[in-house]
């Protein structure tokens, strides 16, 4: 039994929570939410996951010190835009070698870094990995049949946390490519958002097919020029991301982009969707760093002037479509494949 703690009791930590809990680990959630912690303490629920029954061999505090003394693992549920402060202040309590797993996808649009460089950053001292795939809260919570992949500096600490969240339905893979993993699971929310404005216009199976496919080929092509592994981009932290996310509405990004889709601004469909919807906060910087990298990502950039620059979002499906045209796989060379024929 590991002594875990969970910073963060949004639906995402809360499902981790309960499935740490239920693997028979001793787990303690903090919140800088006070009313969130007294709801939960009180009524057995949290309001994201209404079907999910608190165990009550969960404890629960708001106190940084008592959710992180004596931890064998932390895992670093925030919401992306909330990683580095949260860090800050975990700083003081972090001893050398402390394993902190981020479960949090985004990239810090003012620097352009991933979430694990955001915390590295903040708490040099600490042992940093990621936990990411297709992963819903609501369906972790449920006990349905998931799949990550736990990526981490050594081969001993991705395996660690492979045995901590291993369960009966929860299977975890590991990887060293924690460049790739972050990558997928921050621009995968992007393409989702672009797949929601699809259906929110009204487009069918053929538009959905063709995003998901071109926004796979993106977040590939600007992984590899940083540096992520091409494996990474087609295992659970890519594709697989990239599917779910684009094809559920347990999405907070599809449905944003429904929305979108349907004439709301960015900010009323995240009013309307009332959780963080990490993809309009990726899309600046997806962009800025396809610029850096002077990679092409289409999709991103007519996302981006949907989000920002008032772009109707029938007018960015239109000029996705009459883009210059091109060959789908563009270094496949025409010899050599006839050649082998």
């Amino acid at each position: 039994m590991a002594n875990i703690g969970v910073i963060g009791s949004g639906s995402w930590g809360m499902a981790l929570a309960v499935l740490l809990n239920q693997n028979g680990h001793q787990v303690t959630v903090w919140s800088a939410i006070e009313g969130e912690l007294e709801e939960m303490i009180k009524t057995g629920r949290h309001h994201s996951l209404p079907e999910l029954k608190l165990p009550e061999t969960l404890a629960y505090t708001g106190d940084m010190k008592l959710a992180m003394e004596g931890k064998d693992l932390l895992v670093l549920a925030v919401p992306s835009v909330f990683v580095r402060e949260t860090a800050r202040k975990m700083k003081e309590f972090c001893r050398g070698g402390q394993i902190v797993v981020n479960v949090a996808k985004g990239i810090e649009e003012a620097t352009l870094k991933t979430l694990t460089e955001v915390i590295s950053e903040e708490i040099p001292n600490a042992d940093v990995a990621v936990l990411s795939g297709p992963s819903h809260a609501e369906e972790v919570s449920r006990g349905l049949p998931t799949t990550c992949v736990a990526g981490a500096f050594s081969r001993e600490t991705a395996e660690y946390i492979q045995g901590i969240f291993m369960s009966p339905v929860f299977r975890v893979y590991t990887s060293p490519d924690i460049l790739g993993i972050e990558l997928g699971g921050a621009l995968k929310n992007v393409i989702a958002l672009a797949a929601g404005i699809a259906d929110g216009l009204g487009y069918g199976d053929n538009t959905k097919a063709a995003l998901i496919t071109r926004g796979s080929t993106e977040m590939a092509r600007l992984g590899m020029a940083m540096g992520g592994r091409f494996q990474t981009f087609y295992g659970l932290s890519g594709i697989g991301d990239l599917i779910v996310t684009c094809a559920s509405m347990h999405s907070r990004n599809r449905r944003a982009g429904i929305l979108i889709g349907k004439g709301y601004s960015a900010e009323e469909a995240m009013n309307q969707v009332k959780m963080v919807v990490e993809g309009v906060y990726s899309a600046r910087a997806a962009l800025a760093l396809a610029e850096k990298y002077q990679v092409t990502m289409p999709i991103v950039e007519q996302v981006n002037a949907v989000l920002f620059q008032n772009k109707s979002a029938a007018e960015a499906v239109k000029d996705l479509m009459l883009r210059d045209k091109t060959s789908e796989s563009w270094d496949l060379p025409w010899e050599e494949c006839q050649a082998e024929k």
